[in-house]
């Protein structure tokens, strides 16, 4: 429910860049430069995420905690943690706007496609942290946690290359 909530707003948002800003956004040097900020965004947080993971400050009780501190309106919970989140606020505004507007090139079938892949992502890392947590330390433990944390953060490094080089790669184009 927590994830549907999550979802909920992270559609609206997207149909709120598709109705007003696709045009602003699909100019090379606003693409290029959200392409370079959102890569920028995305190296920062898989070095953070690595950090954590190394400097042991990761854990999975603490998620386990701020997940079950909610509302019993778990829809409204996910919507209202997410919104409140400055990290989700930044994805959105820099790497989540530019993948909406790089799967924008493929019309609404694939922002759609975006959508699904990016909302089963996010309910199959929920769910798998949520059965983690039912069956408790016997599953995951806080080293095998961090190691995750840590591989995901190395994942989210190199994907920011991909950013990095599309945004350079408009910018040097639109001075062509």
């Amino acid at each position: 429910m927590i994830v549907l909530g999550h979802g909920m707003l992270e559609l609206l948002l997207i149909v709120i860049m598709l109705l007003g800003l696709k045009d602003f956004f699909s100019k090379p040097a606003v693409a290029g430069s959200i392409g370079l900020f959102g890569g920028a965004y995305l190296a920062w947080m898989g070095y953070g995420m690595m950090k954590s993971g190394i400097k042991r400050t990761v854990s999975i009780e603490k998620q386990g905690a701020e997940i079950r501190a909610g509302t019993r309106n778990f829809v409204l919970a996910g919507a209202l943690v997410s919104a409140a989140n400055p990290y989700f606020l930044l994805w959105w505004a820099s790497t989540g706007l530019e993948l909406v507007r790089q799967s924008y090139a493929l019309g609404l079938t694939g922002v759609s496609v975006f959508f699904a892949g990016h909302i089963l992502s996010d309910f199959t890392w929920y769910s798998a942290v949520s059965f983690a947590f039912s069956k408790g330390k016997k599953l995951i433990s806080d080293g095998v946690y961090r190691w995750i944390i840590i591989f995901l953060g190395i994942f989210i490094m190199l994907f920011s290359l991909y950013f990095i080089g599309s945004g350079l790669n408009m910018l040097i184009m639109q001075k062509a």
